[in-house]
C-alpha cells in the first residue's frame, strides 16, 4: 500500500516540476517575443528562445532535444520569415548538439550553464547566417562582434535565470 502511495506522489511531484519548467520556459518565450523587443533594440540583446531551448536541451535525450529545436526554430522563423528554414535546422543541431554535450560536461556547474548558453547562441548565430547565405564581410563582422555580445548577454541572463530558479529546473549547482 505504502508503494502505491510513495509512486503517486512522485508522479505527482514529476507533473508539478514539469508545471514549473514549463512556466520558466513560457516567461522566457513571452520575453523574448514582447518584453525584450518593446524595452529596448539592437543585436546584442539576449536571445531567450536560444535559453529556453538549451534549459530544455539539458534535461532530454538528443532525439527529443531535436524535436523541441524544431519546434523552438518554427517558432523563430515565423517572427523572422526572411529565410524560412534555417533557423529550425540551426536551432535541431544546437538543441541536439547540447542535449548529447550533456552526457560530456557536468550541467550542474555554473560555469558549464555559462559556456553552454554563450557557445550555444553563437554557434545558432554562425549556423543560421550560414544558411541563410550571408556575404563573408557581413559573416565575419557578425561572428566577430555582434554573435558574441548576444552569447554573452544570453550567457548572463541564463545564469541569472539558473540561480532564480534551479530548484524549480531541478539543476544543483556547484560553484
Amino acid at each position: 500500500m505504502s508503494g502505491f502511495r510513495t509512486g503517486e506522489r512522485s508522479r505527482r511531484t514529476r507533473s508539478t516540476d514539469r508545471f514549473r519548467v514549463g512556466l520558466v520556459i513560457l516567461f522566457l518565450v513571452i520575453g523574448d517575443a514582447y518584453l525584450l523587443p518593446s524595452l529596448v533594440a539592437g543585436p546584442w540583446l539576449p536571445d531567450l528562445l536560444v535559453l529556453a531551448l538549451l534549459l530544455l536541451a539539458i534535461r532530454q535525450r538528443p532525439g527529443l532535444a531535436a524535436v523541441t529545436g524544431f519546434v523552438v526554430g518554427l517558432i523563430a522563423d515565423v517572427l523572422t520569415p526572411a529565410h524560412f528554414g534555417s533557423q529550425i535546422l540551426a536551432h535541431v543541431l544546437v538543441g541536439w548538439g547540447a542535449s548529447w554535450g550533456r552526457s560530456l560536461f557536468f550541467a550542474d556547474n555554473l560555469f558549464v550553464n555559462f559556456a553552454l548558453f554563450l557557445v550555444g547562441t553563437w554557434v545558432r548565430n554562425l549556423l543560421v547566417l550560414l544558411l541563410s547565405g550571408t556575404d563573408v564581410p557581413m559573416l565575419l563582422v557578425q561572428m566577430a562582434t555582434w554573435s558574441p555580445l548576444q552569447g554573452l548577454s544570453t550567457a548572463v541572463v541564463g545564469v541569472v535565470v539558473v540561480l532564480l530558479f534551479r530548484d524549480w529546473l531541478a539543476i544543483r549547482i556547484e560553484t
